[in-house]
């Protein structure tokens, strides 16, 4: 019978041997709208090695494209760089199945990897800057601490220049390319920041760490191949460059509302708001959570200079809509934003007191009052608002 997945060569001695998940549409709160791989590899050196495995449901793909290349059995070392279960979740039958001569992961990551499976073997831990002899190949690896988990780690494979990246670097993108110059630019450009945004943009001064840090090795990286979506081949400077820019979170002249609406009162607020904003100079998104998904906000805030946020009053609270997509934002901690609060109500008016101590825990500095409106919002009100809109622009614009 012939194979039906194959492994897809990556360089001279490197292999992909992930699996591609088309259906998968939540990743832990963030909407993959296109899918995803769980990326595994495979090193053909002298002593054969499996770099990451996948989720457990896709175990048996990713052994098909192994056994297309060379007996699985001739593996001899596993490495995990990082133990999040989409990259672990097969490993303990991957064991028993090859039987590796050694297991390698960060010193948190063999712990890590105990507390979530049962072994019948120790796993080996290695050291930040630790090399591995893999005979005709040599396997650096550099701890990444809290990118995106205390575990995780990267490899680096010296002879080909190529930097094994774990979650970094990657995008939720489900494709039958394997490699980011065989895709669509504008999907690639997206898929890219929306995966920064929504997982990587709490860790950015960790990033902006590891790149000065790689800058001063004088690493070079021909090649980064990371656990999700497409492998960079080309050009890999401007995927680095990209986290670079995403990381500093400068401020651009770009602006966010975000409301939700009962009887569209606040929806009111937010039009005016938002035609401030843009009479100010800046570009404006309105986004109505009745409408778009918080991991969209979270894609647009990335790299704006304000948000304002808007909701009526329900049982004496800001709607449950708001609630999660703020729960959401906060836990992100995008930087250098000016916001503002509004919203509309019939006889209490709480969530707007409630959305500004929210955007205070996220750092967010207060352009001004919050406005509300009882019931609906008249002619001086939305006037209030649109006047909200242009102060807020300025201080962006200040800010440039």
């Amino acid at each position: 019978m012939k194979e039906i997945f194959k492994a897809v060569q990556v360089t001279d001695d490197v292999w992909w041997v992930g699996a591609i998940d088309w259906n998968i549409r939540d990743f832990h709160g963030y909407q993959t709208k296109r899918g995803s791989t769980y990326n595994a590899y495979l090193i053909l050196a002298d002593k054969i090695t499996l770099i990451d495995t996948v989720k457990a449901h896709f175990r048996g793909e990713m052994m098909a494209r192994i056994a297309s290349v060379v007996d699985p059995a001739r593996i001899e070392y596993i490495v995990s760089n990082h133990s999040e279960m989409d990259h672990s979740g097969s490993l303990p039958e991957v064991i028993k199945e090859v039987n590796p001569e050694k297991v390698f992961a960060s010193a948190v990551g063999a712990k890590t990897l105990k507390e979530l499976f049962t072994f019948d073997r120790e796993i080996t831990a290695v050291k930040d800057g630790e090399t591995l002899s893999l005979g005709n190949r040599t396997l650096t690896f550099m701890e990444t601490r809290m990118l995106h988990w205390p575990d995780s780690m990267v490899s680096y494979l010296n002879e080909e220049q190529l930097l094994f990246s774990q979650d970094a670097f990657g995008m939720h993108l489900a494709s039958s390319e394997r490699f980011a110059d065989e895709c669509d630019p504008a999907i690639l450009a997206y898929e890219a920041a929306t995966y920064y945004a929504n997982i990587v943009l709490p860790f950015s001064p960790l990033v902006l760490k590891l790149i000065e840090k790689v800058t001063a090795a004088g690493l070079v990286f021909r090649t980064i191949a990371p656990d999700h979506g497409p492998i960079w081949r080309k050009e890999t400077g401007g995927i680095i460059g990209s986290y670079a820019k995403w990381a500093a979170q400068r401020p651009e002249a770009r602006a966010v509302v975000v409301y939700a609406t009962m009887w569209h009162s606040t929806e009111k607020m937010a039009r005016a708001i938002g035609e401030g904003l843009a009479a100010g100079g800046l570009h404006v998104k309105l986004m109505s959570m009745d409408e778009v998904h918080r991991s969209d906000v979270a894609y647009e805030l990335m790299g704006a200079g304000a948000i304002a946020v808007g909701s009526p009053t329900l049982n004496n609270h800001l709607l449950p809509n708001m609630a999660d997509v703020l729960t959401y934002l906060k836990g992100l901690k995008p930087r250098n934003l000016i916001g503002a609060a509004f919203g509309s109500y019939g006889w209490s008016g709480e969530a707007v007191k409630e959305i500004e101590e929210i955007l205070t825990e996220m750092k967010v500095e207060k352009a001004g009052e919050g406005i509300r409106a009882r019931n609906v919002p008249v002619a001086e009100v939305l006037t209030r608002c649109y006047d909200l809109g242009r102060t807020m622009a300025e201080k962006v614009r200040c800010r440039l």
